[in-house]
């Protein structure tokens, strides 16, 4: 007579249906293009989110708070940050960003995917406290190719163009951080590659069997 099975549902993620992704990559590898093209696909609207940041800039002309960003004064920022409040945080510019780590888990429990859009120091972050975290990092397809990107329409300097190129790659040294990588050579390859990564990952083991969590003993079970 066979065993009965049980399936074992971690229990710190037993409410977690939406999956929190990580997207890092050095500008003019066309990771904000990527990323607008999925949260605009009519059949993803309802189901994935980019993450809004807090931050204590003022809201520039036309922005919305909880839209844009959420806007905070400089006292509730540091006060967020004694609390713990941020997966991660940082003074750009004399302005602080950070990610809600209480927004993310509402989103996440309602089902939501939520993109991070952040550099590989916030990825870092982030994936101390969040094991879970999936790391996507895109690559533009060969440096001549990235420069081009990175020069625009030939108005900015050697200089500035430099600092560019110097700033891209030192984010692309640390691709290998990151659980999956994409190539950026053509844009509708790689919004298929993505969109994968992201279906993969919601049928996971770990995430099928929160979603189905009754099913899959009901299927074992001799009646």
């Amino acid at each position: 007579m066979p065993k009965s099975t049980s399936v074992y549902i971690p229990q710190e993620s037993a409410q977690q249906l939406g999956n929190l992704f990580i997207v890092a990559a050095p500008s003019g590898a066309g990771k904000s293009t990527l990323i607008n093209e999925i949260l605009n696909k009519s059949s993803h609207k309802q189901a994935m989110q980019l993450s809004v940041s807090h931050t204590t800039r003022a809201p520039r002309k036309g922005e919305q708070n909880g839209v844009e960003y959420h806007f905070v004064d400089p006292a509730m920022f540091k006060g967020m940050i004694e609390n713990d409040a941020f997966y991660e945080h940082a003074e750009v510019f004399g302005n602080y960003y950070g990610t809600s780590k209480a927004a993310i888990s509402d989103k996440l429990q309602q089902g939501i995917d939520v993109f991070l859009d952040i550099d590989w120091q916030g990825a870092r972050q982030v994936k101390l406290q969040n094991p879970r975290v999936i790391g996507i990092f895109i690559l533009p397809p060969s440096i001549h190719i990235l420069q081009t990107r990175l020069s625009g329409r030939g108005q900015d300097s050697d200089q500035v163009i430099a600092k560019r190129m110097a700033a891209a790659q030192s984010e692309m040294s640390h691709f290998n951080e990151f659980d999956f990588v994409i190539v950026n050579d053509n844009l509708a390859i790689a919004h298929k590659e993505f969109e994968a990564i992201i279906t993969a990952q919601r049928l996971s083991l770990e995430n099928q069997q929160i979603r189905y969590g009754s099913l899959f003993p009901s299927l074992l079970t001799k009646e």
